[in-house]
């Protein structure tokens, strides 16, 4: 009986070139493949992994001690169940074997290009890729998450906030998003494809920022919008593309020495935050940081409400335990009472909670979004208590507002380890 033929569209041929792409670990390569085959990595699966993989433009660009290890451990796999190995295996194990340096000699400073596919469920399409059903983000970024160079590597937070952005399209789309500690910038394209009207992204280190705008043009985004810049294009169709793309901005902001006057000219909508709990020492100044970006649109925004006044007498008014007898309730406040009440939010409907009643429509305070790890206890109970020294509220509403799982080929990636909380001013 023939085997079925592997479809690089659909899983779970399209799970297996996907966790290919964007390096998940050889184990998992492995999983996915014996999965494709229905429990054993058959002649049918190599050759896909050879066509789909190894021989093709992915391959020839990869990094080569990855590849060496996979086709490695992929022949000691099918030759541990008493398969036959594809000739195209052995000879390309054998080149690898012969031209590859010792990789243990480059490994920490290692920089690899990667691509993150979020991959859609049916009849939920990327709002700026309608007639895809996933989105591919080519990254440039580093293998050492710790040594010293961990702004260009990517964080589960990161990929988390990515989605979240992705799943909640509504609550990003025509807004000013500003994000701190911005490491490879995915979760600004992710910001850049659900149409933000500004993304501004920003990080302390000189060499992250440099690694942060080389990921840009890979997704044919520029810091500097110059649409003379992408040489052998006809400059009016270039125009016409970007001006369907967000604005974005890239700048230094180390939070120690961050002034009020220098974020003074951005009033964001949106601030957002991924893995930046992580440092005591740091805190401070991003809590600093936090409260500036946040408290400026306050301001605003209470002179803007008062021009309205006749407008939010016409609001709906939400009755929930705890809140005032007909007190308005703005969108990120109903949230919070999804939290209260235990209720979680379906994607499908935010574009109601945050688009389609007139309470959603007068939102304008600002809220940020941060998206951590709690690797220590003692490290995030500081940033409460600094939080709170602020004036600052912070609520967990990763139950609340849970994303689609865009990433269900990453074996790797742990989503059950990130919390998402909101910080407002008081």
């Amino acid at each position: 009986m023939a085997e079925p033929k592997l479809d690089p569209t659909i899983p779970p041929g399209l799970h297996l070139v996907s966790a290919f792409l964007s390096m998940e670990p050889t184990n998992t390569l492995l999983s996915l493949s014996r999965e494709c085959g229905g429990g054993l990595v058959t002649e049918g699966v190599q050759r896909f992994i050879w066509d789909h993989c190894i021989s093709n433009e992915a391959g020839e660009k990869g990094y080569g001690p990855y590849l060496r290890n996979f086709v490695k451990r992929l022949i000691s796999e099918v030759e541990s169940r008493n398969g036959t190995v594809l000739d195209e295996l052995y000879e390309q194990c054998g080149y690898y074997m012969s031209s590859l340096k010792d990789d243990r000699l480059v490994k920490g400073s290692a920089r690899v290009h990667k691509c993150i596919s979020f991959l859609f469920p049916d009849g939920c399409e990327p709002p700026s890729c309608p007639k895809s059903s996933n989105l591919v983000v080519p990254l440039r970024c580093s293998l050492n998450m710790l040594e010293g160079d961990t702004g260009c590597s990517v964080w589960p937070s990161s990929l988390y906030l990515s989605e979240f952005v992705l799943s909640f399209p509504d609550i990003f789309s025509n807004k000013s998003c500003f994000e701190v500690g911005s490491g490879v910038g995915l979760v600004g394209i992710c910001l850049s494809h659900v149409k933000a009207s500004q993304v501004i992204l920003s990080d302390g280190d000189l060499s992250t920022l440099s690694n942060m705008k080389l990921n840009l043009k890979l997704n044919q985004l520029s810091a500097e919008t110059d649409v003379l810049e992408r040489f052998g294009e006809d400059p009016n169709t270039v125009k016409a593309e970007m001006y369907n793309k967000s604005k974005v901005k890239c700048f230094h902001l180390p939070w120690e020495s961050a002034t009020e006057s220098e974020l003074e000219e951005y009033l964001p909508d949106i601030i957002l935050g991924a893995d930046v709990i992580y440092d005591p020492s740091c805190l401070p100044h991003l809590l600093r940081v936090l409260v500036i970006l946040l408290k400026q649109k306050k301001a605003y925004t209470q002179t803007w409400e008062e021009s309205c006044e006749g407008r939010l007498q016409d609001a709906e008014h939400i009755n929930v335990n705890g809140a005032s007898e007909g007190k308005s309730l703005f969108a990120h406040d109903i949230q919070c009472v999804n939290i209260q009440n235990g209720n979680r939010t379906d994607p499908c409907q935010v574009e109601e909670l945050h688009g389609g009643s007139s309470v959603a429509r007068l939102m304008k305070c600002p809220v940020a979004y941060i998206a951590s790890v709690i690797r220590n206890i003692d490290t995030f109970n500081c940033f409460l208590k600094l939080a709170e020294e602020a004036n600052l509220v912070i609520a967990d509403i990763t139950e609340a507002l849970v994303p689609l799982n865009l990433l269900p080929y990453m074996q790797s990636y742990n989503r059950s380890s990130i919390r998402l909380f909101t910080v407002k001013c008081k």
